[in-house]
């Protein structure tokens, strides 16, 4: 399947939504327990956070299949001190093992480039771990916090990771 790698537009939100909680919900499952996976979900449920991050100056790059229909999307805070926040990276479930990741971290690099940043940033999951590890970045350490969800607090972790630009 071809896929074109194009700038976000607004009428991708709900789409990028729709994505988000399927790749966490099902894919999450794989390294993550089912309370995990739904506090963590539960935190992406509202695609009006892409509209407005969007019109706040983040960099979302998205991936689109041939219908042009949004499958795969990376976010991207604007520099600060030199480093920009890659902040998400999804696939949508059915569209993963196809160089979505590595072609949106390409991209987001980049972008990043493009920008003035001399170094990228982020707090890959367990799934988005090996797709940035394969892009360069190294793990500073890794982070065990919780999160509210439907139930309460729910303890995860994830991994900060970064990659130099200069």
């Amino acid at each position: 399947m071809a896929y074109v790698i194009r700038a976000f537009r607004e009428d991708d939100a709900d789409a990028l939504g729709t994505l988000t909680t399927a790749a966490i919900r099902k894919v999450g499952s794989r390294h993550y327990t089912t309370q995990q996976v739904e506090a963590w979900a539960s935190r992406h449920e509202n695609a009006l956070r892409l509209r407005d991050r969007a019109a706040a100056g983040v960099t979302i790059i998205v991936a689109a299949d041939a219908e042009d229909i949004p499958v795969a999307y990376a976010l991207i805070e604007p520099p600060l001190n030199a480093a920009m926040h890659l902040d998400m990276l999804y696939c949508h479930p059915d569209h993963t093992k196809k160089g979505l990741a590595d072609e949106l971290l390409a991209q987001a690099e980049a972008e990043a480039r493009a920008q003035g940043a001399l170094r990228l940033f982020t707090e890959a999951s367990e799934l988005a771990r090996p797709a940035f590890e394969r892009a360069g970045y190294e793990v500073e350490h890794r982070r065990d916090f919780e999160i509210e969800g439907p139930d309460g607090s729910v303890p995860i972790h994830n991994y900060a990771m970064q990659k130099s630009l200069d």
